[in-house]
């Protein structure tokens, strides 16, 4: 059998894509993930076929800091315990979704002359990517426009399939349902935007709210909220329109869905500007309605989420038109060409 590593962390973005392959992975490979002591170990407890490796790794902080000065070296002592331990499962490839975790993987698997197929969700490559694009084999693009540099083929984003199976929750209500989501962390701007309009917001919806680490538990009619759910498949199911931040992971999930959504992306104040870019282009191609976040107010949000609601079978219909691509197989596919 042969032996495959996933890496890939620092939200749960760059970990669920990766293990959107796992079902076929596991027929014909021994799986191992390497990551560090954050959430991708959490979210890999409930993988009992795989095995976790727990890593050193090195983050760059985007502000200026001198821990950034010590980064070289954190990193070359990351690849050199990286490399060892590489050594001791001897894989066939390496798959890197990106993050952070992902660079000292793909260096030293490149070092040891294992092949490495990345994969980058964005429109433009993240840092790490960026880095690792030139230790790779081949790197996978979720935008066919990314596919134009050197390296990159366009797969699509890996779905997991378990996303299409959603069943649909125990809730009755005449209201349409709105599902707020945030991402793995939570967004404080859509949390608050809910919390403080709750009561206007619950006249013309049932609120579904997975509101992260970031948000708190409330109590309201029309409305049921959670920090996190590992059946998030069961709230696409049940929601009519989606308000949510514009990380690729979600996005293609909803697309794939047939969701009409309305994004509020990440601000460039605290992000390198990609939901922003996401988002646009989910709007150009219309596939989504987007706000930034500096436009957003309570009102503006409502008037939107309203029209798509009464938009509600048109824009299902023009989702539906979207051609599908199966990102899982072709994904697959560079593997099993890559693999030694």
């Amino acid at each position: 059998m042969k032996k495959i590593i996933l890496t890939g962390g620092g939200t749960a973005g760059h970990v669920y894509p990766a293990l959107a392959l796992i079902s076929d992975l596991e027929k014909d490979h021994e799986i191992h993930y390497f990551g560090s002591n954050g959430m991708e170990k959490e979210i890999l407890k409930q993988y009992s076929s795989i095995t976790y490796h727990e890593i050193p790794v090195v983050k760059f902080e985007r502000k200026m800091t001198l821990r950034n000065l010590m980064l070289p070296f954190k990193l070359i002592s990351s690849i050199r315990q990286t490399k060892k331990e590489i050594k001791k499962v001897k894989p066939n490839i390496v798959f890197a979704k990106g993050g952070f975790v992902s660079v000292p993987v793909a260096i030293s698997a490149h070092k040891l002359k294992v092949p490495v197929i990345s994969h980058e969700s964005d429109l433009s490559l993240g840092l790490a990517n960026k880095v690792i694009l030139k230790y790779c084999d081949c790197m996978c693009t979720t935008f066919p426009e990314t596919a134009k540099r050197e390296k990159c083929i366009y797969t699509g984003q890996p779905i997991r399939k378990k996303i299409i199976n959603g069943k649909k929750l125990a809730i009755k209500s005449d209201l349409p349902f709105l599902l707020v989501l945030g991402g793995s962390s939570g967004a404080r701007f859509l949390n608050n935007l809910v919390y403080n309009n709750l009561d206007d917001l619950t006249k013309h919806f049932f609120v579904l709210h997975i509101y992260g680490k970031n948000g708190k538990e409330v109590k309201h009619e029309n409305y049921y909220g959670v920090p996190y759910t590992e059946h998030i498949e069961d709230f696409y199911a049940t929601a009519d329109v989606v308000l949510s931040r514009a990380g690729s992971g979600v996005t293609n999930e909803l697309k794939v869905l047939n969701l009409p959504m309305l994004l509020v992306p990440l601000s460039k104040q605290i992000s390198r500007g990609d939901q922003i870019e996401n988002a646009k282009y989910f709007e150009k191609n219309g596939y989504a309605k987007c706000i930034e976040e500096e436009d957003a107010d309570y009102l503006n949000i409502k008037e939107n989420l309203l029209n798509l609601l009464k938009n509600y079978k048109k824009t299902v219909k023009n989702l539906k038109k979207i051609e599908k691509i199966d990102a899982n197989e072709a994904i697959l596919e560079l593997i099993k060409k890559y693999e030694l």
